[in-house]
């Protein structure tokens, strides 16, 4: 098991990060496809600081026990870029789907990032200890989980709007990657197998940025 997760996470960081990366390298100013390579960049970079102290310690004699603080530490980070990465995508929503006004929705996801990125910062959350309270889990993921609903409810309502087939799906992959994780916040710490779930997650945000990188290849190709 150790082995078959060590290659995913490394596959999963070098190969997202890179598609974030092509994208910034070709996006050709295309502003959409800058904010998507960025997104994609701030998703692989913000879980290589919870993943590498996690592959290392699974191959280190201290184990998970020994390595408690860098994991905390690292899950805390993530925290914090997975909110950020939210607000790329709700961006990437304005731009491709050319949404004018609605402020009032723009400060409803920047308030509810900033209620988030807040509450990880709690030293209640005890990111550093090896029983770090579920509460408080639960209160910072809160305004998290809002957000990811207003996302999945964006895209759904403008791509069957506007018959977006390139991001149809774009909803579904939001919504299993929350459906995956959910369990993992609330039972890992009782039963800690369920956090293999955390690999289907990181499949669905792979989807979620291949949904552009595939897009923007298939545009440029169309203009050659």
């Amino acid at each position: 098991m150790y082995i078959f997760e060590t290659i995913f996470d490394v596959t999963y960081l070098i190969f997202v990060v890179s598609l974030g990366v092509i994208m910034l390298l070709k996006a050709n100013g295309n502003k959409q496809y800058t904010l998507f390579g960025w997104m994609a960049v701030i998703l692989g970079c913000g879980d290589a600081f919870h993943l590498v102290p996690r592959v290392f310690s699974m191959w280190s004699e201290g184990g998970f026990a020994g390595n408690i603080v860098a994991l905390g530490t690292g899950q805390f980070i993530t925290s914090i870029t997975m909110t950020i990465f939210y607000i790329v995508l709700y961006f990437v929503w304005r731009k491709r789907y050319d949404i004018q006004n609605q402020n009032g929705l723009t400060v409803t996801m920047l308030l509810l990032a900033a209620a988030r990125i807040g509450l990880s910062f709690f030293p209640q959350n005890a990111w550093t200890s090896p029983n770090s309270p579920l509460a408080w889990a639960i209160y910072r993921n809160i305004p998290f989980a809002l957000m990811g609903i207003l996302i999945i409810i964006l895209f759904n309502q403008q791509a069957k709007a506007t018959n977006d087939k390139a991001f149809g799906f774009m909803w579904l992959a939001i919504t299993l990657s929350f459906a995956f994780y959910a369990p993992v916040v609330l039972f890992a710490e009782i039963f800690p197998p369920i956090g293999a779930l955390m690999m289907p997650k990181t499949v669905a945000y792979v989807w979620v940025v291949w949904m552009g990188f595939s897009e923007m290849i298939k545009k440029q190709k169309q203009k050659k």
